[in-house]
């Protein structure tokens, strides 16, 4: 399986930061230098840096040069925006193979999910993403049109949605997330090789924008031998001050 370019320069930057060839605070090299080191232009440079900023592990931009945030590549819940992340985060490779990106008029579904307008355009793709070569889950993703019809200018083959989206200046801000188990219906039995009717993992995902629209919504179906989800919890001290106080 060929491995794209963005992919190739963002393991490289993960994999020096892991071994602290790049420690804590430092800076990576600049666009330009990137680009002379792997002989690319700066399309790929940037969609590997956004692919770093959206795990967690590089921080800046906007004119600031990026810095390194974070030595290990966790993926907890609460930020699980992105399969590719996950998968690189426990040392995998992950996949993708697009079935379908089309522009429909919002069906009531569609329609209730975004919180827009029957009828209007919107943007979905249907893919299948992989681990180490092999069916994980199905992706059934909606997007409102002006964010999604920027996919059509992206092979939806080579990588992350989010980091490339991210990298044309599209802004998740907030999202939320239902889990829930379902039983497989004609297109995930084709596509994951398993019976209709059999069980699979279901995250739900609406994300928003820094203004509150919401931006996408996620149908994604998994595997539930291959993949689980973790939820970490950090009690606020404030709020505990506040139970434990005595009148």
């Amino acid at each position: 399986m060929t491995v794209a370019l963005h992919e190739v320069i963002a393991d490289s930057l993960r994999e020096q930061i892991q071994r602290g060839e790049l420690a804590l605070g430092a800076a990576l090299p600049s666009e330009s230098q990137l680009c002379d080191r792997w002989n690319a232009s700066r399309g790929p440079v940037r969609q590997a840096l956004a692919t770093l900023r959206a795990e967690g592990v590089i921080a800046g931009g906007r004119g600031k040069p990026p810095v390194v945030c974070s030595s290990s590549i966790g993926q907890p819940f609460d930020t699980l925006l992105s399969y590719s992340a996950w998968a690189h985060s426990i040392g995998r490779t992950p996949g993708q193979r697009t079935l379908e990106l089309a522009l429909r008029r919002a069906d009531e579904s569609a329609a209730a999910e975004l919180g827009v307008e029957l009828g209007v355009p919107v943007v979905q793709v249907l893919r299948l993403r992989l681990l180490d070569g092999e069916p994980a889950m199905l992706e059934r993703a909606t997007f409102v049109e002006h964010v999604g019809r920027r996919l059509f200018d992206f092979d939806c083959d080579s990588g992350s949605l989010w980091a490339y989206l991210l990298s044309q200046g599209v802004q998740f801000r907030t999202a939320s997330h239902v889990i829930d188990a379902v039983a497989a219906d004609p297109v995930d039995a084709l596509n994951l090789g398993v019976d209709e009717g059999a069980p699979l993992l279901r995250q739900q995902r609406r994300t928003r924008s820094a203004d509150g629209e919401v931006i996408e919504y996620h149908d994604d179906r998994y595997l539930p031998g291959l993949i689980s989800f973790t939820l970490e919890n950090t009690l606020d001290a404030r709020c505990a001050l506040v139970r434990n106080a005595k009148p």
